[in-house]
């Protein structure tokens, strides 16, 4: 019965905040980003793929964890990105001992019709 008690108190004070019950508070600084130290969050122009390949055409060799901490994503979502661009040709992935080192293709088109008439060197160049 205690338990009950105190989780009707805790219901009834985030409903004074005008919270949900069970909702995570959020404050400034974690809405926009700066709580992880990452740019603000919400949408940006260039998606995870690209941001990966811009990150691999520097030439550093990077594992997927070091990717995941540029870009702003989990590991999972790293490696499903690196296995999308290797599938489509955009990646060429090769193993040097234990780590896996991803050379970027230049010439691959970007897939967007918008975009066809460009290459995925011409995207590195423009923001490089």
């Amino acid at each position: 019965m205690i338990g009950a008690a105190m989780v009707a108190a805790k219901q009834k004070d985030t409903a004074k905040q005008g919270a949900k019950p069970g909702a995570r508070k959020t404050t400034p600084s974690m809405r926009d980003g700066a709580a992880s130290g990452g740019s603000p969050r919400g949408w940006t122009f260039l998606t995870n793929h690209a941001h990966a390949l811009l990150c691999l055409a520097q030439g550093e060799s990077l594992t997927a964890r070091e990717l995941s901490l540029r870009i702003g994503i989990t590991e999972r979502s790293v490696q499903a990105v690196l296995a999308d661009l290797i599938a489509d040709g955009y990646l060429e992935k090769s193993k040097v001992g234990r780590r896996n080192i991803y050379t970027v293709n230049p010439q691959g088109r970007l897939r967007h019709p918008l975009e066809a008439a460009h290459t995925v060197g011409d995207l590195i160049d423009a923001l490089t």
